[in-house]
């Protein structure tokens, strides 16, 4: 294998396929990505036996090959090499070694052979559906925060993406849930889409894909069965492993009959939040809000560093009521509000609460209340 390739190309390429690969690799294959040189592209595979991830780059071929060479090592190199320059890579079969040529720079790296490198089958994702790339963004951006890191609790770790009925409209949603908070964000169902299982996609799956969609507008297919999803993105391609797991029925923890109605500006309302948890215990990270009339107070209490109290002007109108928050859950959650305005729907003192963003009808969080 002979090729030559632009260094950004390649670079850009490599920043893609490399972040799969895992630091700490106990089979050294993996370690690796394959490269395959063909039809005037060069092609990148990386895995860790859950994920894949497939990229092509154009790139002038001499002479076609595959071999698979150290993904941040590689990674590296190129990276450290001028802007702008050209990249040689020759591949040797018989010493198995790739030799990286740019300018006055050599290297010489180890190989191993390309018959090793696990290929994850994806002929059988019978579900394909297409969805804008900035709908897809949304879905995954508001619900990725509440994703549970709990490794007992497996079936959390993940988003539960699947189909569902809003008002009798047939609607496609994504819910992550740790336990003390929940995400819920639903959009209009591709008509392709109707008959897909509910499926958990994995938390580093979920990573991955955002950080391509990040780099692009294109709409984006998806194709999946009950134990894979495939994301592509023109000439990058995401595989993944789905979590075998039950999600637990969401619907149950989110209230009916909370009609204690709480508005206030989002962005001023975090602001104040994270002012005064600044000296919460950081164990709890425990916060008060005490709501009266068009005022809610804010507080926080420190063992040691001392109290906070600020005001913030809201519209509320029940009964008055003290209730307590998780700071960092509760900055988690107006962090996605995107409108002007959050909503805060109480029932008392020990029920969950439900959050809603004016600008954003098909988003709900539920978030449990803490003792303070």
């Amino acid at each position: 294998m002979k090729l030559t390739i632009e260094r950004s190309a390649l670079l850009s390429s490599l920043s893609h396929v490399q972040s799969v690969v895992e630091r700490r690799n106990t089979i050294p294959i993996l370690a690796n990505i394959l490269i395959n040189a063909r039809d005037g592209f060069l092609g990148l595979t990386a895995t860790d036996l859950d994920i894949a991830i497939n990229e092509k780059v154009a790139a002038n071929i001499g002479t076609e090959g595959a071999t698979t060479v150290p993904a941040h090592l590689l990674y590296d190199i190129i990276r450290k090499l001028p802007e702008g320059s050209q990249v040689e890579l020759d591949h040797n079969a018989a010493e198995e070694r790739i030799y990286v040529r740019c300018g006055q720079s050599k290297f010489a790296l180890a190989c191993l052979p390309q018959d090793d490198f696990p290929v994850m089958e994806t002929n059988q994702l019978p579900h394909n559906f297409v969805l804008a790339a900035n709908i897809l963004k949304r879905l995954i951006d508001k619900t990725r925060f509440a994703i549970s890191t709990e490794e007992t609790r497996y079936y959390l770790n993940g988003i539960y993406l699947h189909a569902a009925e809003t008002d009798g409209v047939p609607m496609l949603r994504a819910v992550a849930t740790d336990g003390h908070r929940l995400a819920r964000v639903e959009t209009p169902i591709p008509s392709d889409a109707e008959g897909m299982p509910g499926v958990i996609v994995p938390r580093k799956a979920v990573s991955e894909v955002l950080r391509l969609i990040d780099e692009r507008d294109e709409p984006v297919a998806i194709s999946l069965s009950e134990t894979k999803i495939c994301f592509s993105f023109g000439d990058t391609i995401l595989t993944s492993k789905l979590i075998d797991g039950t999600f637990p029925d969401y619907e149950r923890v989110i209230p009916e009959g909370n009609d204690k109605v709480l508005e206030l500006d989002g962005k001023s309302f975090a602001q104040a939040v994270d002012r005064v948890s600044t000296v919460a215990t950081e164990k709890t990270r425990a916060i008060k809000l005490s709501l009266s009339g068009n005022l809610i107070t804010l507080s926080a209490t420190g063992a040691e560093a001392g109290s906070a109290t600020e005001e913030v002007a809201a519209s509320y109108g029940s009964d008055e009521m003290e209730i307590g928050f998780n700071s960092k859950y509760l900055l988690d959650i107006t962090g996605q509000i995107d409108g002007e305005n959050a909503r805060f729907l109480f029932a008392d003192a020990g029920s969950p609460t439900i959050v809603k963003d004016s600008a954003d009808e098909g988003a709900l969080y539920v978030l449990m209340p803490m003792r303070v």
